[in-house]
C-alpha cells in the first residue's frame, strides 16, 4: 500500500512511521528542521513503556507534487492549514486514493469532500497521545494507539480493508467503522468539551471536573455536541454526553488538550472547527448552542496566535 503522509507531526509521524513499519510504501511530506532530521537519520518513535521504534531510512520530502499518486493520503495538519494542505496533495489523489484525515472536529471532512468529491473521502479518528519531541523523533505517552476509519456508506471497501491489514500488522488497536459518521461525533463530544474547558480556563481536566460550577460548563458544552449531531442525523443517544462526563471521570487529572498547549505556545487556535463548528452546524438545524458560543467568543482574540518576529 502506497501512503503519503500529509503532516508528519504527532499525528502524520506516528501513525505513518507504525504502518511504515508494518511494510507499508510510506512517504512523509514535512518541512523545515523535521524534514532535515528525518532525511539524515530517519525517524524515531519514542515510547518508555512499549519501547521505541526507529526507521532509520524514510521517505521524506516537502514536495507532495513528487511522490506521484498513491492509494492514501492521511492528512494530519492542523485544522487552519487543512485547505493549503488539500491543494498541496492534489497532485497526489488519484481515482481510486483515499483521503483520510485523522485531525480534530467533524467539519474537516466536509472540506475536504468539496475539494476532491464524495468518493475519495474516507472518515478516520485516531487516538494517541504524541507530539515531536525534537526533530525527526515522535515522543509518544502512554500505551493508546486507536485509529477508527470506514467509508462513509458504510461499506468494507477493498482499500479499507487494506489500510486495516497493515494497521492491524503495525500493532494498531484498528477497527473498520461502518458507520463513521457517528464514531466521529463520539470523538467530537468529548473534544469539544476538553478543549473548550481547558483552554479558556487555562487548567487540566481534574479541577474542572471537581467544581460543580465548571463541571456544569463542561457537561453543558458536550449536551449541546450530542444536540447538534442528533438533530443532524447522527445515531447518537440522547444521554451521551452523561457517558462522556462519566469518561471524563475516569481519565488522568492532568489530561489537558492540544488547543490547551496551543494557547501557551502561542499559536493559532482550532477553535473555529471545534466550539465554533459545533455553533456553526447548530445554527444550520436552529440548534441553540450558547455555550459553545461563549467559548467561541472568549478565545476570539487567541484564535489567530501570537505574532512572531
Amino acid at each position: 500500500m502506497k501512503i503519503a503522509a500529509m503532516g508528519s507531526g504527532g499525528v502524520g509521524g506516528f501513525f505513518g512511521g507504525k504502518l511504515a513499519h508494518a511494510g507499508a510504501d510510506v512517504t512523509f511530506i514535512a518541512r523545515g528542521k523535521h524534514l532535515a532530521a528525518m532525511r539524515e537519520h530517519g525517524l524515531l518513535i519514542e515510547n518508555e513503556t512499549e519501547g521505541n521504534i526507529h526507521l532509520p531510512k524514510v521517505k521524506a520530502t516537502d514536495d507532495p507534487a513528487g511522490i506521484g499518486p498513491v492509494d492514501l493520503v492521511l492528512v494530519g495538519v492542523k485544522l487552519w492549514d487543512i485547505e493549503s494542505a488539500a491543494m498541496a496533495i492534489k497532485p497526489i489523489v488519484g481515482p481510486d486514493t483515499a483521503v483520510l484525515s485523522l485531525q480534530n472536529g467533524v467539519i474537516k471532512d466536509d472540506i475536504l469532500r468539496r475539494i476532491f468529491g464524495d468518493k475519495a473521502v474516507m472518515g478516520g479518528v485516531g487516538y494517541v497521545a504524541t507530539r515531536i519531541a525534537r526533530p525527526g523523533v515522535i515522543k509518544q505517552v502512554g500505551k493508546l494507539q486507536k485509529l477508527f476509519f470506514g467509508e462513509y456508506d458504510g461499506s468494507r471497501s477493498a482499500r479499507a480493508e487494506t489500510l486495516l491489514k497493515f494497521a492491524l500488522k503495525a500493532g494498531l488497536q484498528a477497527e473498520l467503522s461502518t458507520d463513521i459518521r457517528r464514531t466521529l461525533w463520539e470523538k467530537y463530544t468529548f473534544l469539544v468539551g476538553l478543549s473548550g474547558t481547558t483552554t479558556t480556563m487555562r487548567m487540566p481536566i481534574g479541577p474542572i471536573r471537581s467544581n460543580p460550577q465548571t463541571r456544569t460548563f463542561l457537561h453543558d458544552l458536550m449536551k449541546e455536541v450530542v444536540a447538534v449531531g442528533r438533530a443532524h442525523g447522527v445515531a447518537l443517544p440522547e444521554n451521551y454526553a452523561d457517558e462522556r462526563l462519566a469518561f471524563a471521570d475516569s481519565v488522568s487529572p492532568d489530561m489537558s488538550s492540544s488547543m490547551h498547549h496551543d494557547l501557551e505556545a502561542g499559536n493559532p487556535l482550532e477553535v473555529e472547527w471545534l466550539s465554533g463548528g459545533v455553533v456553526t452546524l447548530g445554527a444550520q438545524v436552529e440548534v441553540p448552542t450558547p455555550v459553545n458560543r461563549a467559548v467561541w467568543d472568549v478565545l476570539a482574540l487567541h484564535a489567530g496566535g501570537r505574532k512572531r518576529d
